[in-house]
């Protein structure tokens, strides 16, 4: 692998890249690191091993590791930053839902972004403190965890980074995650603005698990399809060696594509304004969930080999078939071909995914310093094809069937050095310090598909092609329907190495006075450069049940490998940015430093630059009761964003130059914006005795607002274009800031209460989505209001017989929709927007059964 040396990095013009190799820099870190672990006085450090969440008296009892590095095990409600902790078991609660959703549902902080149609409906993006998926790092067992070969373009995110896909995980080897809301850059990696997320696999030697569940979707309120969803979980551990283990996992699941309808009743509107009109029945889009069929695998193992070693590794594999839906293509629209699908046609969107990730490491003791050594890989790669739609350019001869539109690819291997010891100083509790190196390859991959698929056969509409001859004379829209479609120049293929250092140090003033400090430095072989960041982070316990604690640090993140190099074309039905009907266009996602692009105005990516501060109070005012309040501000500027779709004649030229279809509309990323996050989270749980059973009780609620300070000036390229009738021109559109700024729910709430007697055990879960606005139409520049909502879930199980267990459950019991607010096309009745970018399923509610065992 190739290692950084400053003075020495040659450029390689074809990628832009730069191909480094190791020099003095490295070899500084590594000395001095060595020289500070080996030499100074033998002092006890103590292990980092996470007790199980069972062990303490609530979460609050939980030890946790997640944002410390060394020193003494610490609680949850002992530690210096605000940290969740969430049981296995809790996350399968909700049932249907994905790993992703049900963080959503359990964590207030959390938001799902829900994306009803399309291939971007498969890996749906999660918000943390109103930050989108690329400013929390994913951590598996403390390791970072590969990223998805798709990148966002939904679910309120449409920045174009590729998320973490937590669904790709099975649920069954979560043994708990540790959320840690608070700014970690500094500690784990730069970009950690908004907090990590740790899953910790289920480490038992002995015994397991398997569940079986069935469930549907409610029928009786306009949804359609395939309601059913059927899930089977198995664990189970071994003992490995002298004293090691080896657990496995794996995880089986078919959900029904599924989608609700509104009809031409509910939603009036005059098939004699247009002629396209003709037979519609109000029937516009088939979005909601996706059909799926997949299975992951997981094993986690350790084992001795020393007195003071131990080697461990993980592994994860999984494939995931999905079926998505779109929008309707109309009959006499200028994406269909009536000789084909005489009544219009609903295009699917499929996928065929596979990923695996495998760790090897090694720990251990030299004296009194711990060392561990690791080095993982991990892989996505999704193929997109279609098995209903058709590319209209090419007339009355378009296939109906492509088995491959694009296929995606992303690796990323990363190399791990971590020490960590105490040195006596004489005050209360040991200095503590951590150090360390990584590198990281980041790899990003795209191939073309069938040529058919992304073609302009440049069809154009005759008499008697449709009913009323509405587009005699125009071009029919080219590429396939409602997917994606790669052309050779449309294909990628980047390289990114990164190597870090950090060094972590804790102390302690005085007995009940905790302060740490950490700073990393990180170095890009691209333009993105050097970065150094800081974090502080103190708490002071005035009593044994009061305690203040905060922290300040920055943040750096560079360009996504997607937002620099990804070009893809595609038609989709959205809404026109001038007139906003919604009708099929061609749309075109020209690579940042392309002619195309540069013509526009594009200009190299600058990286991201992020300041946190927290503020917190920790309260334990009785036995079993712990509330903390956090407050933040998180700013990022240079924000990277897409800009508005650019088209009209002022296009033409530069268009055709570039083998562009003139009606074409033009998207490109660039820094955008400032943004500014404020916020508070307020957490609170109880338990207590009944009798022989117990009780608990917990609420949390985060409120968020998120603020853009900046709006960057167009660029000359584009003011210089003159007149442009009947097009757009415009930068950044409002619905570009909307994602951002008014799509989430500021204020979220969730409520619980477990009770557990006997056999019997009973949650009860209310979530308060508050309200949002939903910014997409420049016709309606403040936007769509859409009220708040309450769902409740709720779950009764039984234990029949020693570890045999049957449940029964419903999550979102009342069927609850989000507001039906967003007005439909006026033209075209199109439904697609009704509900805005909503925060949760706008599929109601989902009932299911389970059994499982325990052995």
């Amino acid at each position: 692998m190739d290692f950084v040396e400053y003075s020495s990095c040659k450029n390689n013009e074809k990628s832009k890249l730069n191909t480094c190799k190791i020099g003095k820099f490295t070899k500084y870190i590594l000395l001095s690191t060595a020289i500070v672990f080996l030499s100074v006085p033998n002092v006890p450090v103590f292990a980092q091993e996470t007790a199980s969440p069972d062990s303490g008296e609530g979460s609050a009892g939980t030890i946790v590791v997640t944002g410390q590095r060394g020193g003494r095990p610490r609680t949850v409600a002992e530690s210096p930053a605000p940290i969740d902790v969430i049981k296995g078991d809790q996350l399968a609660a909700p049932g249907r839902a994905d790993l992703s959703e049900s963080l959503s549902k359990l964590l207030p902080s959390i938001n799902f972004g829900f994306n009803a149609g399309g291939v971007y409906s498969v890996v749906r993006p999660i918000f943390n403190r109103g930050l989108g998926p690329a400013y929390t790092l994913v951590l598996v067992n403390g390791k970072r965890r590969h990223n998805s070969a798709l990148f966002t373009n939904g679910g309120g995110d449409t920045s174009g980074v590729n998320p973490v896909d937590l669904d790709a995980l099975p649920l069954s080897s979560v043994a708990y995650i540790e959320v840690l809301k608070d700014s970690a850059a500094a500690q784990y990696g730069s970009d950690a603005v908004a907090g990590v997320i740790n899953l910790k696999m289920k480490s038992q030697d002995h015994g397991g698990h398997i569940s079986v569940m069935a469930g549907t979707l409610c029928s009786c309120d306009r949804n359609e399809g395939d309601l059913v969803t059927l899930k089977a979980e198995a664990d189970i551990g071994f003992k490995l060696g002298d004293g090691g283990f080896v657990h496995v996992s794996g995880d089986l699941r078919k959900r029904g594509m599924a989608w609700n309808n509104y009809r031409a009743t509910v939603l009036p509107f005059s098939p004699a304004a247009n002629p396209k009109n003709a037979g519609f029945d109000g029937r516009a889009a088939q979005n909601g969930d996706p059909k799926i069929r997949s299975y992951s695998t997981s094993y986690n193992a350790e084992l001795p080999t020393g007195d003071t070693t131990t080697l461990y590794s993980y592994g994860t594999f999984g494939q995931r078939w999905t079926v998505s839906g779109n929008s309707l293509r109309r009959p006499n629209s200028n994406a269909n071909i009536s000789q084909i699908f005489p009544n219009g046609f609903f295009p699917h969107s499929n996928t065929a995914e596979t990923d695996y990730q495998a760790l090897i490491g090694i720990k251990g003791q030299i004296g009194e310093t711990r060392w561990d050594l690791s080095t993982t890989y991990g892989r996505n790669r999704v193929r997109q094809y279609s098995d209903r739609t058709i590319n209209a350019s090419l007339g009355p001869a378009s296939p109906t069937r492509f088995d491959n539109l694009a296929t995606f690819q992303f690796g990323q291997w990363v190399t791990n050095l971590d020490l960590t010891r105490g040195i006596e100083i004489g005050l209360p509790e040991p200095l503590q310090i951590s150090a360390g190196v990584e590198y990281r390859v980041d790899y990003f991959q795209t191939f073309a598909g069938d040529p058919l698929g992304y073609a302009n056969g440049g069809y154009i509409y005759r008499p008697g092609d449709q009913d009323g001859n509405p587009n005699v004379g125009r071009p029919a829209v080219a590429t396939a329907q409602g997917g994606i479609s790669l052309s050779p120049a449309d294909e990628t293929k980047l390289t990114r190495g990164n190597i870090a250092g950090y060094l972590d140090v804790s102390i302690n003033p005085v007995k009940n006075w905790f302060v740490g400090g950490a700073v990393r430095i990180e170095h890009y072989d691209d333009a993105a450069g050097t970065t150094f960041g800081y974090k502080l982070n103190s708490r002071y316990d005035f009593t044994p049940w009061l305690a203040l604690r905060g922290t300040v640090g920055t943040g750096f993140r560079a360009p996504s490998l997607t937002q620099i190099g990804y070009s893809q074309t595609d038609s989709r039905v959205q809404p026109n940015p001038v007139s906003g009907v919604v009708e099929p266009t061609y749309t075109k996602l020209a690579r940042n430093d392309s002619a195309l692009a540069r013509a526009l105005g594009a200009q190299d990516l600058k990286a991201e630059k992020s300041t946190n501060y927290g503020l917190g109070i920790v309260l334990r005012p009785a036995p079993r009761l712990n509330i903390t309040l956090d407050g933040y501000q998180i700013k990022v500027k240079n924000r990277i964003v897409r800009t508005s779709p650019l088209f009209g004649p002022a296009l033409a030229n530069i268009l055709t130059a570039n083998n562009v279809p003139v009606t074409a509309q033009i998207i490109y990323f660039a820094n955008g914006v400032d943004t500014r996050s404020r916020g508070f989270d307020l957490v609170a749980d109880y338990s207590l005795n009944v009798g022989d059973g117990r009780l608990g009780f917990d609420a949390a609620l985060n409120y968020n607002k998120i603020k853009i300070t900046r709006i960057a000036a167009p660029p000359a390229a584009l003011s210089n274009l003159g007149p442009n009738p009947g097009g757009s021109l415009a930068f950044l559109a409002v619905g570009t800031i909307g994602d951002m700024s008014t799509n989430l729910p500021k204020m979220k709430v969730v409520l619980g209460a477990h009770l557990s007697v006997g056999r019997f055990t009973i949650n009860l879960n209310e979530t308060r989505y508050g309200s949002y606005r939903w910014t997409r139409s420049p016709l309606i520049p403040n936007g769509i209001p859409h009220a708040a909502r309450w769902l409740t879930d709720v779950d009764v199980s039984a234990r029949l017989w020693k570890g045999l267990r049957v449940t029964a459950g419903a999550s979102n019991l009342f069927g609850v929709h989000p507001q039906e607010n967003g007005a439909p096309d006026p033209t075209t009745g199109s439904s697609l927007f009704l509900y805005g970018q909503p925060p949760f399923s706008q599929m109601g509610g989902f009932y299911y059964g389970k059994l499982s065992f325990d052995f």
